[in-house]
């Protein structure tokens, strides 16, 4: 009885991980060993590999180190329906002590991630690392939950949404606990080219 259950789940299981193929974005390989990519209190610039994008982001709070965190990122390649990058640079500084909202200019996608810690306001500054992929164009655009859930806690952010890429983020800023909510936007992109351009 139990080969012929074999023979008969085998090649279901067979045509569902087909279905994933090269885009499915799992497991995800945090840094080396599970490594932070800064200490408390200092600047860090975090970019995936050439053609690869974020695909996780993870942190832990402390507020005896200034109120700060320590981040680490995952990295996965983007499907290969949108080929190469074309194009890669830092988006504009998100200043310390606000809040803020920027998507990636040029219909790019989210590849890396720099900041830099004030003491005088206990936060950090922003910059994304994106890269455009020919002239794709997002589409079916949503804004994930907030991360962390409460401000101080821990955050694991993992894209499980097939064929989604981070786009952009949006975060709300504490005064009283000198900590940032993210929610991150994230996007479909088509598999042909566009004749517009987001700003």
């Amino acid at each position: 009885m139990d080969i012929f259950l074999l023979c008969v789940f085998l090649p279901l299981v067979t045509v569902a991980w087909g279905q994933y193929s090269d885009d499915y974005y799992g497991p995800y390989n945090y840094g080396d060993n599970d490594e932070w990519v800064n200490v408390y209190w200092q600047g860090f610039n975090f970019q995936c590999p050439h053609g690869q994008v974020i695909v996780a982001v993870r942190s832990v709070f402390s507020k005896k180190e200034g109120s700060d965190r320590l981040w680490n990122y995952a990295c996965m390649p983007a499907s290969q329906s949108l080929g190469e990058p074309t194009e890669c640079w830092w988006e504009e500084i998100n200043r310390a002590g606000t809040e803020w909202y920027q998507t990636c200019s040029n219909n790019g996608l989210v590849a890396g991630f720099q900041s830099q810690y004030f003491p005088s306001v206990l936060d950090r500054e922003w910059q994304f690392y994106c890269c455009r992929y020919s002239r794709r164009c997002p589409y079916s655009c949503w804004l994930t939950t907030e991360y962390p859930g409460h401000y101080g806690e821990d955050m694991d952010m993992m894209m499980y949404t097939y064929d989604y890429y981070i786009r952009g983020a949006t975060t709300t800023f504490s005064a009283v606990h000198r900590d940032r909510q993210w929610k991150f936007i994230v996007c479909r992109m088509t598999d042909y080219d566009c004749p517009f351009q987001n700003v």
